[in-house]
């Protein structure tokens, strides 16, 4: 449960690594002008967000969520309201927006933790938030009910609506390196250290004076905000949110299977994960068009495979490569 003060070289390399994703993702509007081939890497991007995000509280801390959407759901409906009810500039509403989704999760954290719900039990009662707020979205008058909400397009660099997806780019990858940050901090921290030894054995933690309590809340409140800027970017890029997309399953199935895809627990897992799943959603986006349902199925299927042949997710085949390679430069007994 050690964690150094200072950064290992490991650790810078890590650091290194996230300067020079960001640099090279950055300058990518500047290569190419391709309307699609931005789009896509926005949307990848925007899949990674969601992907970090999870893998905050479910890869970090142990604590797999299936209602990771009530956080996305409530920071898009804060950005859209804001603008429309508020008559709040979007960049104001953007931090009420984050604010808002790492105050629900603290909520949902407080009430679960508090009685020690984990496992299944923890993951049910994020489930049922989010169907709560779901159904709430639907009834009451300032959401819009099931028409939903739509911000009026005025495209300006001031109103966080851009006139081509490179603004919308560059915006999200700044969430995205500042996702990567806070997992590297939690790979090289205290926090972080405490964040795995109570997802590993609470019992234990607890016994060496750390508050699993504490330290599964500051997760799940981190997690949570990061997941309200994804809904808050949503809105900033579609101008449109309703019950259905904001707290619905899919958002919250595409962050955890991206996570586990890419592998738990580690920095650039769930960046290879969130770019598998959407390659794989443009594929068959072409393939069959905007069969209903589809994306949810090849989800599923991927899980699965991923699960039986790859429990590490992707990341773990590196690492299984580099425990190989050490192994054989070991001198034989």
């Amino acid at each position: 449960m050690s964690s150094s003060a200072h950064p290992r070289p490991q650790g810078l390399r890590q650091l290194a690594g996230i300067a020079l994703f960001a640099l090279l993702v950055a300058c990518l509007p500047l290569v190419t002008k391709s309307g699609a081939a931005l789009n896509f890497v926005m949307m990848a991007l925007y899949a990674t967000l969601l992907a970090q995000a999870w893998n905050i509280l479910g890869g970090f801390g142990g604590q797999f969520s299936f209602g990771h959407a009530l956080f996305f759901g409530t920071g898009a409906y804060i950005q859209a309201i804001a603008q429309l009810q508020g008559g709040l500039n979007a960049w104001v509403a953007l931090p009420l927006a984050v604010a808002g989704s790492a105050a629900v999760g603290l909520f949902v954290g407080a009430l679960s933790f508090r009685y020690g719900l984990k496992g299944s039990y923890f993951a049910l009662v994020t489930l049922a938030f989010a169907e709560v707020f779901r159904i709430v979205a639907l009834s009451v008058s300032f959401t819009g009910g099931g028409v939903g909400l739509m911000v009026p397009l005025r495209e300006s660099v001031a109103n966080m609506q851009f006139a081509t997806r490179a603004g919308y780019l560059w915006l999200v990858l700044a969430f995205v390196v500042a996702a990567l940050l806070v997992t590297w901090w939690l790979r090289h921290s205290r926090y972080g250290a405490y964040l795995q030894a109570v997802r590993d054995n609470e019992d234990a933690a607890r016994a060496v004076g750390v508050s699993p309590f504490r330290i599964k809340l500051a997760a799940i409140g981190l997690s949570a905000a990061f997941m309200g800027a994804a809904g808050a970017f949503y809105v900033q890029v579609f101008q449109y949110i309703d019950p259905a997309i904001a707290y619905g399953s899919l958002t919250s199935v595409e962050a955890l299977v991206a996570a586990i895809v890419g592998g738990m627990g580690t920095l650039w897992g769930p960046v290879l994960g969130a770019v598998v799943l959407h390659v794989l959603a443009d594929l068959t986006r072409n393939l069959f068009g905007e069969l209903p349902g589809i994306n949810m199925v090849i989800y599923g299927v991927v899980l699965v495979l991923i699960v039986i042949f790859l429990p590490r997710g992707i990341v773990g085949i590196g690492l299984s490569v580099r425990q190989l390679w050490a192994g054989k430069g070991r001198p034989h007994d």
